[in-house]
């Protein structure tokens, strides 16, 4: 569950940046972040695993530190999961009232209240339609019809 829940994750977010720049380090790092530390630990773990056997689950079980293990690592991969978040989705509301120099822009009264409040509450209703266990595909349809008819009402 690290490689696949938490590294897997880190390392998505480092090579989407740097395509979504244009650079084709993106998924070379991506690559790189990924599978050389994953298959360098597969391969230590399994001679590890041959030479010391059992054993060692049993020890490291009672002496509480895979609990502590994992604890640790989804900490890790919910920081990595927020600030994706905050920082891959954008969206933006150009609404504006008043005309001339007293214009205000709704986006720069959000903004003000908490950057980035837009991109927290999408994610929070992703988060809160999937423990209701809606369908992903679902959930991935309604935001692009929400996104097409804000878009083409202006609201987006």
């Amino acid at each position: 569950s690290f490689f696949w829940g938490t590294l897997r994750l880190i390392a998505t977010g480092i090579g989407t940046s740097l395509a979504l720049q244009g650079n084709i380090l993106g998924p070379i790092l991506f690559l790189l972040v990924f599978n050389v530390p994953h298959i360098l630990v597969r391969w230590l773990f399994t001679r590890w695993g041959y030479v010391l056997g059992t054993g060692v689950l049993h020890r490291v079980q009672k002496s509480g530190m895979m609990e502590s293990l994992t604890y640790g690592a989804s900490i890790i991969g919910l920081m990595v999961v927020g600030a994706m978040a905050a920082s891959m989705i954008n969206i933006t509301i150009p609404v504006s009232f008043g005309a001339g120099e007293a214009k205000t822009e709704v986006q720069g009264i959000i903004d003000n209240i908490m950057p980035c409040l837009l991109p927290l509450i999408s994610f929070g209703i992703v988060y809160w339609l999937l423990g209701r266990k809606v369908k992903p595909l679902t959930i991935i349809g309604g935001m692009a019809l929400v996104g097409i008819l804000g878009s083409w009402i202006g609201l987006f």
